[in-house]
């Protein structure tokens, strides 16, 4: 249960704080945990009438315009540039949260390629989000009909909730949670004024679904939130990626995670999404690596080989963002062609030994890692190396799944080997390609 409650705090705790909803009713009593869940979330857009929406940011066009270049940059990795453009707003608007969402948008994306393990920026994360949400939290106060201020409030909690539950801090990430939840009911007044205020309930309705699927020991719990619609939350979030300047990115960051998942299974949708948004952010690597992902994945090696073959430069040239967690999938990738398409299997164990190195120092030993590992032992075999091929098998059968390929053949072959028999054949067709390349 605790693993299930980590893995949902990761996913729900999202850019508007949509849920959280087991460590909610993990971390509290069950008396406390189920109350004041009255939230009717409706399925329609809404257009307010009489709302005064003076001063609000999010509908002014010149501050889109001027902001767009700096989203741009934001996304693009450019965090100098773009937070030079944050302060700039700053300065002329420093009772707004928009400024300081921004600045706080730019450190996690700080945080985010590096599978939320950079922990330098933390406390300039909660202070920009805490201050974003201090400033909405007093133009909410003046006027109750500022869906603006709420939808900051929501954001703001939202991305600190998650932030926090990824670091184990299960009390601040339920209040965090809470409050975004509150404020995402508020703010959807407005989702038919802006495509910005739509993205909270997009998300809202395509998870609150997931989690129900997934997790069905949390149904019961579940009938006390707010009900989703699959169909209606990507309908939403696709009109929000279109459509949207601040969240629209996201927008796009969510979708290309929901249809490439063994959920949804859109690997056509999945590889347009990633494609856009690698040649559109072309300098960020968690997206380059995505694009080339989806590429490994549906068989395009010709693309696959010149983005991580770009990953790699990038990161030998010190390219904010691209670290061993880049060059760890990009490095497979290109061990892998290697040895498949151009059948060079001295160049291909080098990359895949470089696998090895990036996942050791980002702590990411499954998956990629395992996969190289069999393949170098497969190579080994090959070059009738077979001090390596034991070395590399005993590896597998240490920290690979019992259950799995991978971790029959390696046994199988130490199991002969001990009893002096002939090696088994090797399947090298398969060459290790993960059956699901998404981590």
């Amino acid at each position: 249960m605790v693993d299930s409650t980590k893995l949902l705090a990761k996913i729900l705790c999202l850019y508007v704080g949509l849920a959280l909803l087991p460590t909610v009713v993990l971390a509290q009593s069950p008396d406390t945990a189920l109350t004041r869940r009255t939230i009717q979330l409706q399925d329609v857009e809404v257009a307010p009438t009489a709302v005064n929406t003076k001063g609000w940011l999010l509908l002014n066009q010149d501050i889109k315009t001027e902001l767009e270049g700096g989203v741009n940059n934001l996304y693009n990795f450019k965090f100098d540039k773009a937070e030079k453009q944050f302060r700039s707003l700053r300065r002329r608007y420093s009772q707004h949260p928009l400024p300081y969402f921004l600045m706080g948008l730019s450190q996690w994306w700080k945080i985010l390629p590096t599978n939320i393990t950079e922990k330098s920026v933390d406390k300039l994360f909660f202070a920009y989000m805490d201050t974003a949400a201090t400033k909405a939290e007093a133009l909410y106060e003046q006027d109750e009909q500022n869906y603006e201020a709420s939808f900051f409030l929501a954001a703001s909690y939202g991305f600190s909730a998650r932030l926090h539950s990824e670091r184990h801090d299960w009390a601040q990430a339920t209040v965090a949670a809470k409050r975004s939840l509150k404020y995402l009911e508020l703010s959807k007044q407005a989702n038919g004024l802006s495509p910005e205020f739509l993205f909270g309930q997009a998300l809202f309705n395509y998870y609150a679904v997931w989690i129900a699927d997934e997790f069905p020991w949390l149904r019961p719990v579940l009938l006390l939130f707010p009900k989703g619609n699959t169909e209606l939350g990507l309908q939403q979030l696709r009109s929000v990626a279109a459509n949207a300047v601040y969240t629209g990115p996201e927008a796009k960051f969510f979708l290309l995670k929901i249809v490439s998942s063994e959920r949804e299974n859109k690997p056509a949708e999945a590889l347009q999404q990633a494609r856009y948004l690698a040649a559109t952010y072309p300098d960020n690597p968690y997206f380059q690596r995505q694009y080339a992902m989806q590429c490994f994945n549906s068989g395009h090696f010709a693309d696959c080989e010149k983005l991580s073959t770009s990953i790699l430069d990038k990161y030998n040239r010190g390219l904010t963002g691209y670290d061993s967690f880049s060059g760890r999938y990009a490095s497979y990738y290109l061990g892998y062609i290697q040895q498949m398409k151009y059948k060079s299997l001295a160049t291909a164990k080098e990359y895949y030994q470089r696998c090895l190195v990036f996942s050791e120092v980002t702590s990411q030993t499954e998956g990629y890692y395992l996969h190289a590992t069999l393949n170098l032992g497969r190579i080994a075999l090959k070059q009738n190396d077979l001090a390596a091929a034991q070395r590399h098998f005993k590896v597998i059968v240490a920290k690979a799944d019992r259950k799995s390929d991978m971790y029959q053949e390696a046994r199988d072959y130490l199991k002969a080997q001990r009893k002096g028999a002939r090696q088994p054949k090797t399947a090298v067709l398969a060459a290790g390609k993960p059956a699901s390349a998404r981590s």
